[in-house]
């Protein structure tokens, strides 16, 4: 009889126990996940790019290639900003693709290209899964080079899972549980979510396949389901991106402080008017007035040939600009320096947006006073910065503004003549005919902020 209750003794604890284990072993996920894929249907998706093909299929999303076709993404119809998103993904090791986020597609960049930040899907030997490239724009903002536990995370002809993380400026990204891309960079904020399937070349086959399943966000109490990372972020401000690096852009800025540059008519950086804070460089108000406050700032080298690239930030009726083949032995009086210039300005509060000896011609983008930039530019909203991105080869000269080529001229040309002839510069013998010239950034008396100032010398 005590053997019999002891054994029941036994059994009971042990259906306590196992009880228990399954209370705690199981703990039910609380995260109010928001499914962006319900298993059955592409409802809130939509094509874009090119034709591969999806479908729903045992409960997954299944791309499959397509000959003869760029790009194709599945895309969210939805935007999103801040978010957290976790997928699972299985993909054939022939084939490459990416998930893209904060992406977007306008018909004025590219034809309507599908451009951002896009988490890779990397099946090949180099192993760079989880890292951040920038489509259609930048190239690669954070490979896996310098990270070889993530390289290892991904399981080939295998489920795999992404964690991603866009919070503010920060994205973070974990394959399989291993922290894997950490980036720091504001190009853009808000865009849709993508599934990637890339066109194919060479031996890579027509029909293979790419699937993804449990695609769920988060978009609210970020803060509460946001997980720390291990890694050292990759900080693009006043950085170099990897492409640029090996395509010979160097900073013409450092971000911290007035090396290579001093005050178009001193022989120093300005001692007051030009503010240096938190990696951006703000020319102060001072009213209005053309070089009143520290003046124009120009560079210590001269260039040829070139490529600029510089960020700007507009506030309400501010006028400004970047100037290009300056001589400061040109116009030593009153005023602003000498050279061609790429217009910054608010066109909807400032009047000069009405001026100039050419119609347009001082709107931004513009070649300040002689053409105008394209009517249909793509200029972001006061508050907001922009990218001014010149190219001057062989006396072509191109301006573009947020990706988007505005306007070109052929700088010595007869027709470039005789738009001087008929502005503001012809009594300047020789007009934006210089050979080598300075890069300067105006003091035109309103608050502008500038950051990213880069170029690639040719020559």
């Amino acid at each position: 009889m005590m053997t019999k209750i002891k054994s029941l003794k036994i059994i009971s604890a042990f259906l306590v126990a196992a009880s228990l284990f399954a209370c705690t072993g199981e703990k039910k996920d609380q995260t109010p996940w928001v499914n962006l894929f319900d298993g059955e249907t592409l409802n809130g998706w939509s094509k874009i790019g090119g034709e591969a093909t999806y479908k729903v299929e045992d409960g997954a999303i299944v791309g499959t290639t397509v000959s003869n076709t760029p790009n194709t993404f599945l895309r969210s119809d939805k935007l999103y900003g801040d978010f957290i998103l976790e997928v699972e993904y299985k993909v054939d090791p022939s084939m490459n693709s990416g998930i893209q986020i904060r992406s977007n597609s306008f018909d004025h960049y590219l034809n309507g290209r599908v451009h951002g930040y896009q988490v890779e899907i990397d099946p090949s030997e180099r192993a760079w899964s989880a890292g951040i490239y920038d489509e259609a724009r930048r190239g690669w903002l954070n490979p896996m080079t310098d990270n070889p536990d993530a390289q290892k995370a991904f399981k080939q002809n295998e489920w795999n899972h992404y964690r991603i993380e866009a919070i503010a400026d920060t994205i973070r990204t974990w394959i399989n549980g291993v922290p894997a891309a950490y980036l720091i960079d504001d190009k853009t904020a808000t865009g849709f979510i993508a599934l990637q399937v890339h066109s194919i070349k060479g031996e890579q086959k027509e029909g293979t396949n790419i699937m993804w399943k449990n695609v769920r966000i988060l978009t609210e109490n970020l803060d509460q389901y946001a997980t720390a990372s291990p890694l050292t972020p990759i900080v693009t401000l006043n950085n170099l991106t990897i492409d640029e690096a090996k395509k010979g852009w160097k900073m013409l800025w450092d971000g911290k402080t007035s090396n290579g540059w001093r005050g178009a008519k001193l022989d120093k950086f300005p001692e007051k008017g030009w503010v240096m804070e938190d990696g951006i460089l703000s020319v102060l108000s001072s009213g209005g007035a053309e070089s009143r406050a520290g003046g124009d700032i120009v560079t210590e080298e001269l260039f040829g040939d070139f490529e600029v690239k510089v960020d700007f930030k507009l506030t309400p009726g501010a006028n400004s600009g970047i100037k290009y083949y300056v001589d400061t032995e040109i116009n030593k009086g009153p005023g602003s320096s000498i050279g061609l210039e790429f217009q910054i300005l608010d066109d909807d509060l400032h009047p000069d947006a009405k001026k100039g000896n050419h119609e347009g011609s001082r709107t931004v983008s513009s070649l300040y006073d002689l053409i105008q930039a394209d009517v249909n530019k793509p200029v972001k909203p006061i508050g907001e910065w922009n990218t001014a991105h010149i190219k001057s080869i062989d006396n072509h000269i191109e301006h573009w503004l947020n990706g988007v080529k505005v306007l070109e001229y052929e700088r010595k040309s007869p027709e470039f003549r005789k738009l001087v002839s008929e502005s503001k510069y012809v009594k300047w013998k020789d007009f934006g005919e210089l050979d080598r010239g300075q890069i300067l950034l105006q003091d035109h008396g309103d608050l502008v902020s500038f950051k990213n100032v880069k170029i690639r010398p040719l020559n």
